[in-house]
């Protein structure tokens, strides 16, 4: 027999639209006090939803201080551990303002930190392209279960959770929504199995 308790938790929704725009614009106060004004700060977002989040934190930058922070992306696919363990996956553009990285204090920016992994590859990344004068970490939300030591300097929630969960950032550039969900990481294919399998007598 099935129990309540064994029935797969769907997302549910722990960040809305709003609640996202305030994440950016505290995020963005945060980096110019920081950063004593911001003037040397190069904002690069991690591709993909790391890019859309850079481009909003880039606006309430200018906004802020008055002046076009220079906005970039970073693709580490060719810099990630796991290559050989997933399928090839498509690459994306690197593009670096004008002016380079050299001597700027660097904002990497990312949806989600999790096991740290990603934020490695992007540092290596930026050792092929320059040399800041410091690299600081912006992310929308920290689920924690680090497997480096890596630490973000700024962060939209802390957002504990279960290995068995996911954490879904949606934004409507490319998801026609702004949300961030939580719930079990095999919902869809637990619920399906559960619609399937017959019911056994009590």
């Amino acid at each position: 027999m099935t129990t309540q308790t064994d029935l797969p938790r769907p997302p549910h929704q722990v960040l809305d639209g709003a609640d996202i725009a305030r994440v950016i614009t505290r995020i963005a106060h945060e980096i110019v006090e920081r950063a004593k004004g911001a003037e040397d700060v190069v904002v690069l977002g991690i591709h993909t939803r790391g890019v859309h989040l850079a481009r909003r934190l880039h606006t309430k930058l200018t906004q802020i201080t008055g002046r076009d922070i220079p906005l970039g992306t970073l693709d580490i696919t060719m810099y990630r551990d796991d290559l050989r363990l997933k399928p090839a996956r498509a690459l994306e553009h690197t593009e670096i303002p004008a002016d380079g990285i050299d001597g700027r204090l660097v904002i990497l920016v990312d949806d989600v930190l999790f096991s740290g992994r990603t934020v490695r590859a992007a540092l290596d990344a930026l050792g092929d392209i320059g040399r800041p004068r410091a690299v600081q970490l912006a992310v929308l939300v920290d689920r924690g279960h680090r497997e480096l030591p890596i630490r973000a300097d700024y962060v939209g929630k802390n957002l504990p959770t279960s290995l068995r969960e996911a954490v879904q950032v949606r934004l409507s550039d490319t998801d026609g929504q702004d949300a961030v969900l939580v719930g079990d990481r095999d919902y869809a294919a637990r619920s399906s199995q559960a619609m399937a399998a017959p019911s056994t007598p009590e």
